[in-house]
């Protein structure tokens, strides 16, 4: 599924990632774990497309994505990769369910096929009453779980999650840290998480560890 080598990344004179080489499997939940400032959301970046490393080469599902044009970088991320934030990063005058479709539409999915498979998501992770919702209107694990329904919208083969319960309470990033779990046995998708919380790196099929600069 996913093919690291060699990536290094730098912020002025300060080399962040020094080497990385992994491989993450279809149906693999990885978590990343490491000091605070460590490179974990770097590299967590790297992989997803968001950054560019300064060397290596990542592969995804066979295609080279450091090689890719800005343009058809942004359309291979939409269709393939879906993102789970700490803050949510729900627009606060959408609803939940608009919240959810959004992805869809960049991907230029109807409307109406849009509406029906966020519709279907947002049962499934029991937000059903909750659709017509603002954020503001929302607990923290509820716009979460928006938020989770949001990266699954466009069906994408790899998940990635970066500190997702790091602003749950412990009751809800339980809930969160199994709905993981749930979906990859649902759907078979990839899971790579960053996170402190040690019970999630824990549960995870592998974790891998960040110190001065590699894994």
């Amino acid at each position: 599924m996913i093919q690291a080598e060699n990536i290094h990344k730098s912020y002025g004179s300060l080399h962040v990632l020094k080497g990385i080489d992994l491989e993450i499997k279809d149906g693999e939940i990885v978590s990343i774990v490491g000091a605070s400032g460590a490179g974990k959301s770097t590299l967590l970046h790297i992989l997803g497309t968001l950054d560019r490393a300064d060397r290596g080469s990542v592969l995804i599902d066979g295609q080279r994505t450091d090689k890719m044009p800005e343009r058809d970088l942004s359309a291979f991320r939409n269709k393939n990769i879906g993102f789970v934030f700490q803050f949510h990063h729900l627009l606060p005058e959408f609803t939940a369910l608009e919240n959810v479709c959004i992805p869809a539409f960049i991907g230029k999915t109807s409307r109406s096929r849009a509406e029906k498979k966020a519709k279907d998501l947002l049962r499934y992770l029991n937000l059903e009453d909750r659709m017509e919702h603002k954020p503001s209107e929302l607990s923290g694990g509820e716009q979460q779980r928006v938020a989770v329904a949001r990266a699954l919208i466009n069906n994408p083969g790899v998940i990635l999650a970066d500190e997702p319960s790091g602003n749950l309470d412990s009751k809800s990033a339980k809930e969160l840290h199994s709905l993981f779990f749930d979906l990859r046995k649902q759907f078979n998708h990839t899971f790579i998480i960053v996170t402190h919380n040690l019970e999630l790196a824990d549960m995870a099929d592998r974790k891998l560890t960040i110190k001065d600069g590699k894994i």
